[in-house]
């Protein structure tokens, strides 16, 4: 995980005029995107000071946050010790790549694509090599993003993405590592070519084939990932030593 850079300083109260979301809601959404983006990596220590005083805000939405982060699983609190990133759970990815899996593959039975829908998605895989050339995994994986919402839309089924999201928060730090540390990058953008070319051939049984094995791909990934770094993943039992406090810049 050493690749991983430490973002710039966010400071969420530059962001407060912003109508739609409050400071709680901001703060809770910051927290949980540099979570997944492991900018705070499994097993890193959370203070609530300190939090409040990166994001420029008062310990409140800071604990407010935390809590909901702990209901979904993201975040842990050891008493004694002190309130950690969770390390990433096998059985929570598991969970996360079988309900989505499930929908995406599903929806390809209603899909319907036209030459304007071939050529979007083309459009997409075009910015992915792009973002690989530059080693933009950031701007890859909303790409990556962008790829299955726009399969789930031309399939009649775009509101199902919520359903998929709000799954996949732990399947999505694996999906993270894997972008840095398991398979490259090109690797991923032949296997969305391969979707994309049975889709344009109307040929649904290799899409679902080539779509099926991309989703899988993620279990190969963790197990590298897990045998390289296991302090990364969570045995049920190990609790963590509060070696270092979290900061966002």
């Amino acid at each position: 995980m050493d690749r991983v850079e430490a973002p710039a300083k966010v400071q969420v109260s530059a962001k407060l005029q912003t109508p739609r979301l409050s400071v709680r809601d901001q703060t809770l959404d910051t927290l949980r995107r540099r979570i997944i983006s492991l900018q705070l990596p499994p097993g890193e220590a959370l203070s609530e000071n300190e939090l409040a005083q990166e994001l420029g805000v008062s310990r409140t939405p800071v604990r407010e946050s935390l809590i909901l982060l702990r209901e979904e699983g993201l975040v842990q609190v050891f008493p004694q010790i002190g309130s950690f990133v969770s390390l990433v759970d096998l059985s929570r990815v598991s969970e996360a790549q079988f309900v989505r899996e499930a929908i995406e593959c599903a929806s390809l039975a209603d899909i319907s694509v036209d030459a304007q829908g071939i050529a979007g998605l083309r459009k997409i895989l075009a910015a992915q090599s792009e973002a690989d050339a530059h080693g933009d995994m950031d701007e890859f994986f909303r790409l990556d993003e962008d790829f299955h919402r726009e399969l789930l839309r031309l399939a009649g089924h775009e509101s199902a993405w919520a359903a998929v999201n709000s799954a996949k928060a732990h399947l999505d730090r694996a999906r993270r590592m894997s972008l840095i540390d398991a398979r490259p990058v090109s690797t991923l953008i032949e296997q969305h070519t391969a979707v994309v070319d049975a889709l344009e051939a109307n040929n649904l049984t290799d899409a679902d084939k080539s779509l099926r094995s991309h989703l899988r791909a993620v279990f190969e990934d963790v197990k590298r990932i897990q045998a390289a770094t296991p302090e990364l993943f969570s045995d049920g039992t190990a609790k963590p030593t509060r070696r270092s406090i979290a900061r966002l810049g």
